[in-house]
């Protein structure tokens, strides 16, 4: 289990370690789902605001089994109910140990333009492995700042000031209240699942649109 840390407005964009991450945890749903925040336009999310169904993720930019997710099931879950307006996708951070390498992760995305956070996540999911294995930093920023709508300038100015600070700590108290400490970690409806397959979100989908 990896303990929350909160943000310092210290960390720059050159701070960078490998990182582990631990698997989800499945731990009283119940009490998840009345602590769950409700999504705001504070949020980073992609799909239709009114779809019936929303799933929220928690993950880390130093996780492994975060970036497995993004880059082998998110393309398939983005087509089968993102792009056909079936759900809402939300996607909050929870920065694990070591946070040098989460952090900043979490910074640059947040600082990018919000209609392309989920392209720089993907970018920095995809260069994860190189960077943990010790790859050159800049080749893991280079392409998440690309697709960013900003520049370099523009990202390192944004990442440690406090409106991110405020950003990155809402994230985490949330995950927090409602028990979360590890990632990846899923609620569909509010309903955290465990099951983070492809098939296991679409069962858990299917459920909460017959509950409406």
């Amino acid at each position: 289990m990896t303990h929350r840390r909160r943000y310092l407005l210290t960390l720059t964009l050159a701070l960078l370690a490998p990182a582990v991450a631990a698997s989800a945890s499945g731990s009283d749903s119940a009490r998840a789902q009345q602590a769950l925040a409700p999504v705001t336009a504070a949020d980073r999310s992609i799909g239709r605001a009114e779809a019936p169904v929303t799933v929220i993720e928690y993950a880390s930019f130093a996780c492994h089994h975060c970036a497995d997710w993004h880059q082998f099931v998110y393309p398939g879950f983005k087509a089968r109910f993102i792009d056909t307006g079936k759900v809402r996708f939300v996607f909050r951070n929870l920065p694990t140990d070591p946070q040098e390498i989460a952090l900043p992760g979490a910074a640059l995305a947040r600082c990018a333009a919000p209609e392309r956070f989920f392209e720089v996540a993907a970018a920095l999911m995809q260069g994860q492995a190189a960077v943990l294995r010790g790859g050159n930093r800049e080749d893991w920023y280079g392409p998440a700042i690309a697709v960013s709508g900003r520049t370099r300038a523009q990202i390192e100015a944004c990442a440690t000031t406090p409106a991110v600070e405020a950003a990155l700590n809402r994230d985490m108290d949330s995950a927090e209240a409602a028990g979360v400490h590890s990632t990846p970690a899923f609620f569909v409806n509010g309903r955290q699942v465990t099951d983070r397959s492809l098939g296991g979100l679409e069962v858990a989908i299917r459920a909460a649109t017959a509950g409406q």
